[in-house]
């Protein structure tokens, strides 16, 4: 019962979200919509603030289960913007409210994640340099993250992901360059 009641909240928001801006929206206009009183809310979470750093917690713990094997980096980019794709309006209101902070950086911890992954897969069979792996991940993670934030900025652009799939194509053959120089040998 405890969980439904939470997660009735959680949605609640993201619907809510979905239609106006942060700071727009009231504890009481998300009781209302969920069927609850005050008090449930409040049981559950401190303030607005709370639920929407546990849905992006969920969100993003939803996205790194869903992208556990990533062979290529458009996998990783579109990994990455599936927060923004699954709730465009929320995402984008969150964005431009005073919870951008906890978004920017749960979105660097997906980012992180999937470049992990990329590279890792990219690396099977290779003894590589931890350092240099390391440092190959992070700057895909910048790479991402700075294209996600270009992405926001832009009002979250269509375009943007039309050309980061032609960067990719540009880069095809990058990463097993700086995996091959990167090889322990």
């Amino acid at each position: 019962m405890i969980s439904k009641r939470r997660t009735a909240i959680m949605e609640s928001l993201m619907k809510l979200l979905d239609e106006h801006p942060l700071n727009k929206i009231t504890v009481r206009d998300i009781v209302e919509d969920c069927g609850i009183n005050r008090n449930t809310f409040y049981y559950h979470f401190e303030d607005i603030s709370a639920v929407i750093e546990a849905v992006i917690r969920e969100e993003v713990d939803r996205i790194m289960e869903d992208y556990r094997d990533i062979s290529s980096m458009e996998e990783c980019f579109e990994a990455a913007l599936r927060l923004g794709h699954d709730h465009r309006n929320a995402i984008y209101n969150i964005y431009n409210s005073s919870n951008r902070d906890f978004l920017e950086r749960r979105l660097m911890e997906i980012c992180r994640y999937v470049s992990s992954q990329f590279v890792d897969r990219s690396a099977e069979g290779r003894d590589i340099r931890p350092l240099d792996r390391d440092i190959i991940i992070h700057s895909y993670q910048c790479e991402f993250f700075g294209y996600i934030i270009d992405w926001l900025n832009s009002g979250m652009d269509a375009g943007a992901e039309a050309r980061f799939k032609r960067l990719c194509e540009l880069r095809a053959g990058s990463t097993a360059a700086m995996l091959e120089r990167s090889q322990i040998q």
